[in-house]
């Protein structure tokens, strides 16, 4: 099975590139089968990975960034891949 989890945050005003570059050296070990990470309007930053595994397994997550450069806290979901029918 591949779960995938998705993490996002949206940068404090002005810091969209400092937390871009932030998010980019964070590590996860073990590495997942697959690291994306994409950004979007009004400063945010996604990143999704990809893990063999079950979806409640334990798998390394990204942290939070300090809060001087987050205008909220991190959103965190979960998801499971489904097989095409």
């Amino acid at each position: 099975m591949t779960v995938a989890l998705m993490w996002e945050a949206r940068a404090a005003e002005g810091r969209g590139g400092e937390l871009l570059a932030w998010v980019r050296q964070q590590p996860l070990a073990p590495e997942p089968l697959r690291r994306e990470t994409l950004r979007a309007p009004q400063d945010r930053v996604l990143v999704i990975t990809w893990w063999d595994a079950p979806y409640d397994a334990v798998v390394p997550e990204l942290s939070d960034p300090g809060p001087e450069l987050v205008t909220r806290p991190v959103h965190r979901w979960r998801f499971e891949s489904v097989a095409d029918d």
